[in-house]
């Protein structure tokens, strides 16, 4: 089977999870025999894929100084413009080379999808990883956006949804029929986070007020709306109120970073809550291992691949029952994200409790490990060739 892929990036050029999911899942369709022409819309190097064919569609090259790579948002003429090249690669690609499937992740790359699909007439998989409901948090968003999801979504022979969330979504906000809608979880590949050791200086000033009896509480995301970061930064305010032996690391970057700086401010944490920027590589892993709980605050998450990752460093999870990962994930504390109150007493429940804690951690290292990228990958196999033949359990 010959699988063309389209999706916006890969690892180290990714600004979030989606990058991750596509590489890892890419990967284990690779080794269970698939040949992948993967198309990105950017042209760099990516270390270890030497597995399938990675095409650049532009010469355009990721932007260092950025969150590791092409933005969502932002410049968005110009954005408009990479996907109008992004489309005419896939195209040529179409027109000269032979494929069974096309597999298409998130809005980015569905019009290049549906256009691939009407050249070839090959069967479509749309994969879900977020829409545009969950990226602004609300019923608003970007109108266009919504319009490319419809088209897509509607044109798909098939959509894959990282969550049963996701699918409630889609069939509620776009009107698709249930039954055309896989659920297919992510998952963590322990393999990529082995042979590591935890650097203590990385952090060292948490470190410090560890010793001193401190419970760090930790979150690793962009900093934006659909996060929920302003309510969990009123979660801190109130914990602190009632146990001063906390604090609060908040990794990452994003347009509500000086909203939030601001917050700690006049919620009188700021000697609480400490800031890292855009994390990758040594800095993200140790933020993970400085950290005692990890909280998941998000208003709408799709899955959310950072709790199984915290989960491998060996962390309590507190995660908003609006996040898919909860699916999957049951010894952990869940809460609405909109519930200050609940997220405080949690923290403070945890950071009194070393029982508790030792408990959570335990429980959540011991979940995680059932999920395996090998498994999502037969999961799509099985919808490959029920596309190709038409022949359906």
């Amino acid at each position: 089977m010959k699988l063309l892929m389209l999706g916006w990036e890969l690892p180290p050029h990714n600004s979030g999870g989606l990058g991750v999911a596509c590489y890892h899942m890419a990967k284990a369709i690779a080794q269970a025999g698939v040949d992948i022409d993967f198309v990105l819309p950017y042209d760099a190097a990516h270390p270890d894929t030497e597995w399938m064919t990675i095409h650049a569609a532009t010469k355009q090259i990721p932007d260092q100084r950025t969150e590791g790579g092409l933005a969502y948002s932002g410049d968005y003429p110009t954005l408009r413009k990479l996907q109008a090249s992004y489309i005419t690669h896939v195209e040529e690609l179409v027109r000269t080379q032979e494929y069974d499937v096309i597999h298409a992740h998130d809005w980015l790359t569905m019009e290049a999808g549906v256009r691939a699909k009407e050249l070839s007439g090959l069967p479509l998989v749309v994969h879900v990883h977020a829409t545009e409901f969950d990226r602004s948090a609300s019923d608003s968003g970007n109108p266009l956006i919504h319009e490319i999801e419809y088209q897509g979504l509607m044109v798909a022979d098939r959509i894959f949804a990282v969550s049963n969330i996701t699918k409630a979504i889609i069939v509620s906000k776009y009107n698709i029929p249930a039954e055309k809608i896989e659920v297919v979880h992510n998952a963590l590949d322990v393999t990529s986070l082995l042979n590591y050791e935890y650097d203590q200086s990385t952090y060292r000033y948490l470190e410090s007020l560890k010793e001193e009896g401190y419970t760090i509480v930790g979150t690793i995301t962009r900093f934006t709306v659909q996060k929920g970061l302003t309510q969990l930064m009123k979660a801190a305010a109130r914990a602190s109120e009632r146990y001063d032996r906390l604090a609060f690391l908040f990794c990452g970057d994003g347009e509500q970073r000086d909203e939030l700086i601001q917050l700690a401010a006049d919620y009188g944490i700021s000697d609480k809550v400490y800031f890292t920027g855009f994390v990758r590589g040594k800095q993200w892993r140790d933020a993970y291992s400085v950290s005692d709980v990890f909280v998941m605050s998000s208003v709408s998450e799709p899955f959310g691949l950072t709790a199984l990752e915290a989960a491998h460093h060996d962390t309590a999870l507190i995660i908003s029952k609006q996040s898919g990962v909860g699916e999957v994930l049951k010894g952990i504390f869940r809460y609405d994200f909109w519930d200050t109150d609940k997220l405080a007493d949690q923290i403070i429940g945890i950071a009194t409790s070393p029982a508790l804690l030792s408990s959570l951690r335990q429980s959540a290292k011991s979940e995680y490990l059932k999920f395996s990228w090998n498994d999502v990958a037969q999961k799509c196999l099985v919808n490959y060739h029920q596309l190709r033949t038409g022949v359906y359990a």
